[in-house]
């Protein structure tokens, strides 16, 4: 089938796959993400291949998981190697350039494109490198919580750094409509929200005040038992008890909404001056992030564990002339990688598990496609693995206790069924889908060992230890 002529991919950062007001989300307001559905398919169940920005972002431009590519944590970001989709379309002589967050290494990196425009990528070349410090006995503990000192109105230099991508955007598309109209294009735009730090403008959070707010679910104040891993890892983070009290912690999941109707209106701007240029019938636009975020459910923020909140992600595919769909089939980030590659009719060599989503929407849904995504980053003391099949899904941590979800009887997951006796075959059944992705403990010691190289190379633990921004990565100067 022919392609338009155009592909937007926009993809944020930590933003709730649920977050959607046309998906029912019980607070957010998301008009413009409305309208974008309304002309594309919605794949409801989609997922990350790891739920932290990095890797995350290396196994989408690689098409290939990150066990496969070996880039673990926020300390091994994206250098062009292994070639990804970018060099694909570069190979097929397509016009592909990035604005915005990339979260790869460096400007000066082969990364597949051909400019890449105020470009924000880990802090000075080499990220989180105290993150890759994961053991329990060796674990760095940051002063201050990862979400950031405050909580609140005002803008900050992410919101800022958005502006100014949508201003280059908006610039480069008026730019591209003035050229050869026969020239096809590929533009790849990286916007940070709704990411932490937690502060949106006041017109934003107006819209969440917080008598509002749903209630948070799973609170470990009102019982609820985090699972043994989930534990450690939220130990090393700081999260839900960093909060000086009840009223800041509701703000924090008011301004987290807020950015999402930030986000929104800035997805607006770029579905508006694709309209004022001309473009928006020739262009098909995806939209996606990189995970999500937990916003307080079982006392987490940020993303990092493998449920719902976390490790979902929202993907929308707008094809011009196309109306409102949906597609239950499970797919993620690198089925993504493959779109874009096919989109254009280009070829990448070696094997890899993403499929594009042009023919999972043409075909028959298949809730029993299998999804996998993995965790070997900050605060975790062993690796962690999702399995999605059908119903199923299964949290493999390594060394200790399995939990299993039935989604479709339990989609916010209240009741783990890993250890009850009578789902005994269920998560034997999910353990072999596992295993025939990768060999968990074999990973899990890979992992490890890759990191204690890299911090060997740079010094040792003590030298690591104070390497890399303690949180959110500065943007560039704009």
């Amino acid at each position: 089938m022919n392609r338009s002529k155009n592909l937007l991919v926009i993809m944020s950062d930590e933003h709730q796959a649920r977050a959607m007001s046309y998906l029912g989300h019980p607070l957010v307001r998301t008009p413009n993400f409305d309208k974008l559905a309304a002309r594309g398919i919605t794949f409801t169940n989609a997922y990350t291949p790891s739920p932290i920005c990095v890797p995350a972002r290396a196994a989408f431009a690689a098409g290939r998981y990150v066990h496969d590519i070996r880039l673990w944590d926020n300390a091994m970001p994206y250098t062009g190697e292994p070639r990804g989709w970018g060099h694909a379309l570069q190979d097929k002589g397509v016009r592909v350039e990035s604005i915005g967050k990339l979260h790869y290494r460096d400007e000066a990196d082969d990364a597949g494109f051909d400019v890449e425009h105020i470009p924000m990528q880990v802090a000075n070349g080499v990220g989180m490198v105290w993150g890759s410090l994961r053991r329990e006995d060796e674990r760095v503990t940051k002063d201050g919580r990862m979400l950031g000192p405050y909580v609140g109105p005002g803008e900050s230099n992410y919101t800022r750094y958005d502006k100014a991508v949508v201003s280059r955007t908006r610039d480069w598309l008026a730019d591209a409509a003035a050229r050869d109209r026969d020239e096809c294009w590929c533009l790849y735009v990286g916007l940070v929200a709704p990411h932490f730090p937690l502060i949106v403008p006041q017109e934003y959070l107006d819209m969440y005040p917080l008598d509002s707010l749903p209630p948070i679910k799973s609170r470990p104040d009102d019982g609820y038992i985090q699972h043994p891993w989930v534990a450690k890892q939220n130990n090393a983070l700081r999260g839900d008890n960093a909060f000086k009290d009840e009223e800041e912690r509701l703000t924090a999941i008011a301004c987290y909404f807020a950015l999402c109707s930030f986000l929104d209106e800035n997805v607006g701007h770029l579905m508006s001056a694709l309209e004022e240029t001309g473009q928006l019938d020739d262009t098909t636009i995806i939209y996606t992030s990189d995970h999500g975020d937990n916003v307080g459910a079982r006392g987490l923020w940020g993303k990092s564990n493998m449920y719902e909140e976390s490790v979902a992600v929202p993907m929308i595919v707008a094809e011009p002339g196309t109306t409102a769909s949906t597609c239950a089939t499970p797919v993620s980030l690198l089925d993504v990688s493959q779109t874009i590659i096919d989109h254009f009719g280009a070829s990448l060599p070696g094997d890899r598990p993403g499929q594009s989503l042009y023919d999972i929407a043409d075909e028959p849904e298949d809730p029993d496609r299998v999804i996998f995504s993995e965790y070997h980053a900050v605060g975790a003391v062993s690796a962690a693995y999702m399995v999605r099949k059908g119903k199923w899904k299964l949290i493999h941590y390594h060394g200790f206790a399995p939990e299993l979800f039935d989604l479709d009887a339990d989609p916010e997951e209240l009741t783990d069924l890993g250890s009850d006796p009578a789902y005994a075959e269920v998560v034997a059944q999910m353990e072999a889908h596992l295993e025939e992705i990768c060999d968990p403990e074999a990973m899990n010691d890979l992992a490890f060992a890759d990191q204690d190289a890299m911090i060997e190379r740079y010094g040792g633990r003590e030298v690591a230890m104070n390497m890399g921004a303690p949180a959110a990565t500065p943007p560039p100067e704009t």
